[in-house]
């Protein structure tokens, strides 16, 4: 059994939409296959895996250090102890040799978007859902196939005011999610103070609002708008600052106690750890994003979720960014407390199987092998473009 093929194919996301501090016009991500020799059905199994929203992809970096990497090792070195199936964290540590520590902004995306891939695979091989895997392995054997998910929109489009968020945000609501966010920053506090209670009109009993910021605001415009926000009830307010300046995210706790949520563009279990050090974050409240598509896959998550563990934190405050399907399953296996979702955005990329219907914003996952990609069509027709 081995690795046989790492394929990388780099994808325009590209949207005419932009947040506090990026647009997307020229986003690209990186599709990656990992063909084995393992076969199925008279096809060889292949894992399938692809980067975040928000990061480029990262194709010049796998060819040149992570892809040959792990077709230079001996395919034995790679297999688990059973040698029934590829060990993920042997692939981590082959993909990782001769790195220095830190500097993850970059390398963390290649190497997190082939980990992807390779769970896939694993899960495969082993002919189970990979929440169901992962729930044998590293939770209580039982996975929870019902998963909280939020929609995420609300960015600033040419042209689009009130009426336009508004009747987004409606259509969100149409489709069963009981939590949606927008975008915060892009505009002066007193406008976006408009923009969030437009939306707060729409919401019914059980319904609510999150922002996020992208990390735009220094101390005082975060405080500014943690005082303007403090009676809106909203679900958390996202990412205020640079999302490596703790002591503003701790200095923003002491002005802002409802909910606040960040970790999305922190990019290792290090990083996450000095997060819960020294920024303020309150384990009873808050919301951490960590998104293993961007921060070394899941191999390095399970190492968060430990350190999580040892300073009180429970999975269940985890609700990684990103809006995969690998989360999904992450959050199904191991009791996260859910999933982003971008119901028109970033596809075909995002989203869940076909038929899968958000129902007082939960889904319910199939039983589908792998991560699930195959249950999506129009997803699982790019990656076998590039599997062909």
């Amino acid at each position: 059994m081995k690795i046989t093929e790492i394929r990388e194919s780099t994808r325009p996301i590209k949207s005419n939409i932009r947040n506090a501090y990026i647009d997307f016009s020229k986003m690209t991500l990186s599709l990656v296959a990992v063909v084995t020799d393992v076969i199925r059905d008279g096809k060889p199994v292949i894992g399938y895996g692809f980067n975040s929203n928000g990061r480029y992809g990262q194709g010049a970096l796998m060819r040149e250090r992570f892809i040959p990497r792990v077709l230079e090792a001996d395919p034995a070195s790679l297999l688990d102890d059973t040698e029934d199936n590829i060990d993920p964290h042997k692939v981590w540590a082959t993909l990782m040799n001769n790195e220095k520590p830190g500097g993850h902004g970059e390398r963390s995306v290649a190497v997190g978007t082939i980990d992807m891939a390779v769970w896939d695979a694993v899960a495969k091989i082993a002919n189970k859902p990979l929440y169901q895997l992962l729930a044998e392995r590293y939770g209580n054997g039982t996975a929870n196939r019902q998963v909280f998910v939020y929609a995420a929109g609300g960015y600033y489009w040419p042209g689009k005011g009130l009426e336009g968020l508004t009747g987004e945000m409606q259509r969100y609501l149409d489709r069963g999610y009981s939590v949606v966010k927008m975008k915060i920053g892009g505009a002066p506090l007193a406008e976006d103070c408009k923009r969030i209670e437009a939306v707060l009109k729409l919401l019914g009993p059980g319904q609510r609002l999150a922002v996020d910021a992208n990390g735009r605001f220094d101390l005082p415009t975060a405080v500014a708008y943690a005082k303007a926000m403090a009676g809106y009830n909203l679900f958390w307010y996202e990412e205020a600052g640079d999302p490596l300046d703790y002591a503003l995210q701790a200095e923003l706790a002491l002005h802002y106690a409802p909910a606040m949520a960040t970790g999305e563009n922190l990019f290792s279990m290090q990083d996450a750890r000095n997060l819960i050090r020294y920024g303020g974050m309150r384990p009873d409240r808050d919301w951490l994003q960590f998104d293993c598509a961007l921060s070394y896959g899941l191999v390095e998550y399970l190492r968060t979720l430990d350190m999580l563990r040892e300073h009180g934190w429970s999975a269940s405050r985890c609700i990684p960014h990103g809006g995969h399907q690998m989360s999904l399953a992450i959050a199904a296996g191991l009791g996260l407390g859910g999933n982003e979702s971008y119901p028109d955005l970033f596809q075909p990329y995002g989203g869940f199987p076909d038929g899968v219907k958000v129902e007082n914003s939960l889904v319910t996952l199939p039983a589908l092998v792998g991560i699930g990609f195959e249950g999506k069509a129009d997803l699982y027709a790019e990656m076998k473009l590039l599997a062909s």
